[in-house]
């Protein structure tokens, strides 16, 4: 194993999103890749936003998605300690003191210096008093970002900024400064909306005298209309992401792809080839788009290329999770081989099989679109063509149905969809052919002759 150490830092306020599970996994693509270690350690410390409930949500998402760690969950909160002895050292030292300045002290204090002036206090030793890591008044703090080069942060300009409150509970930027330097971080890998934060932890840093992790920071996600990705984008979470019906590799696959990519430009890519192409050092500094329907897209290829055994394990798991009962095994695996090429998603199956486990769906659209002056004549002779067939299966039905496209001078889907709509209750469906021989003859020939009769009690009533 190779000193590389990195850590993915979710707080636990809400569920995993796609621009922390993007994160998450480019930390472990950088891990896997150069045989170093992960660390999972849960940012909790605000602890009015940090429940158990989303801690699990994290877990299970990262789960899911099969990204594990080397070594955690470990709790922020649960570091107090290490925290208090860190702010201990920093005041023994002189690098950190006591300011009783409140709020209004300090935006008085900065009118007389001037806006860009950092705010700079008066120690004391009075009980209570917030404690502030001294800035010092010259020079830059430089973030060498992997990603960006060189970023300078005038010093001046930063307040002594405040580490711990009155009561001795410490702040985000030295909290997570200290864990950085005592779980061993070499890597930071992260989105840039920490870019600001930086400096901070790095002067932190300095004080503790640590050396730095080097830092990459992400572009941030926007949406296909340019913005900051969010809800109004569609699926905002991993736990979304997996109720819509996507696979986590595939997930793995197009997340990777939202910043980084390959000289070759190659799109679909196991895991394995992820992990042996991937560098950090290969993202992109322009924000990414995350677009669903490329997802899709991508998810439907991923699909198609499954073994119809864990195809049909992925589609079981998909009904559960929407609480509809899974057919038996053999059935199951049956229906599934005749929409593999059809669905997109996992929640796509369902919709498409679902007629050779329940009557026919009552779509009115698909009725009156499809249904037209004849089609009850092209069904009766449909009929009448597959009553003889035998075996049922997907090639001699064709060849028993295409005679009657020229023998009533109609295109296929004249005929076709009409069919469809009589057998699935939907103008969408697996190929006409397979679904016929999946249904069966006797169900089949039922079903039509119901949609026959209809048709004939339509037209006499109108």
């Amino acid at each position: 194993m190779s000193d590389l150490r990195l850590r993915f830092a979710p707080s636990p306020t809400g569920a995993l999103h796609i621009g922390g599970a993007r994160t998450a996994l480019y930390n472990w693509l950088a891990a896997r890749h150069e045989d170093g270690a992960l660390v999972l350690r849960i940012e909790d410390t605000d602890r009015e936003r940090s429940t158990e409930e989303n801690w699990d949500q994290i877990i299970d998402a990262l789960e899911w998605l099969e990204l594990d760690w080397d070594e955690g969950p470990v709790s922020q909160a649960d570091r107090a300690d290490s925290h208090a002895a860190a702010l201990a050292q920093l005041l023994e030292s002189g690098a950190a003191y006591r300011d009783a300045a409140t709020a209004k002290d300090v935006e008085a204090w900065k009118a007389e210096h001037g806006a860009g002036s950092g705010y700079r206090g008066t120690p004391t030793e009075e009980a209570g008093a917030a404690i502030r890591l001294r800035v010092p008044d010259e020079g830059e703090t430089v973030v060498d970002d992997i990603l960006r080069g060189p970023v300078a942060f005038p010093n001046r300009s930063y307040d002594d900024f405040v580490i711990a409150r009155g009561d001795g509970s410490v702040l985000y930027n030295f909290a997570v400064a200290v864990d950085d330097a005592e779980m061993g971080i070499t890597e930071v890998v992260r989105g840039d909306d920490h870019l600001s934060n930086t400096p901070k932890q790095l002067l932190v840093l300095e004080a503790l005298d640590h050396q730095p992790p080097r830092y990459a920071h992400l572009p941030l996600l926007h949406g296909p209309d340019g913005k900051k990705l969010s809800k109004r984008h569609g699926a905002a979470s991993v736990q979304e992401l997996r109720e819509a019906g996507y696979l986590p590799a595939a997930l793995r696959n197009y997340l990777a792809l939202l910043g980084w990519g390959t000289d070759d430009d190659t799109t679909l890519m196991s895991t394995a080839e992820l992990v042996e192409r991937f560098r950090v050092e290969d993202v992109g500094k322009a924000a990414a788009i995350f677009d669903e329907k490329k997802l899709r897209w991508l998810n439907g290829r991923f699909m198609r290329e499954l073994p119809l055994k864990e195809y049909t394990a992925a589609v079981a798991a998909q009904l559960e999770r929407e609480g509809i009962q899974v057919p038996a095994a053999a059935e199951l695996s049956a229906a599934c081989a005749i929409a593999q090429e059809k669905a997109q998603t996992l929640a796509e199956v369902w919709p498409l099989i679902r007629f050779l486990f329940e009557p026919p769906v009552d779509d009115p659209k698909a009725w009156k679109k499809v249904m037209k002056a004849g089609s009850g004549e092209l069904l009766e002779a449909a009929a009448g063509a597959l009553a003889p067939v035998e075996p049922f299966e997907p090639d001699q039905i064709e060849a028993a149905l295409a005679p009657l496209l020229a023998e009533f001078d109609v295109k296929a889907g004249r005929l076709y969809q009409p069919i469809r709509v009589a057998i699935t209750g939907s103008s969408v469906s697996p190929g006409i052919f397979e679904s016929l021989s999946a249904l069966g003859k006797e169900r089949s020939l039922e079903r039509i002759a119901t949609t026959v009769k209809r048709l004939t009690s339509a037209e006499l009533d109108a």
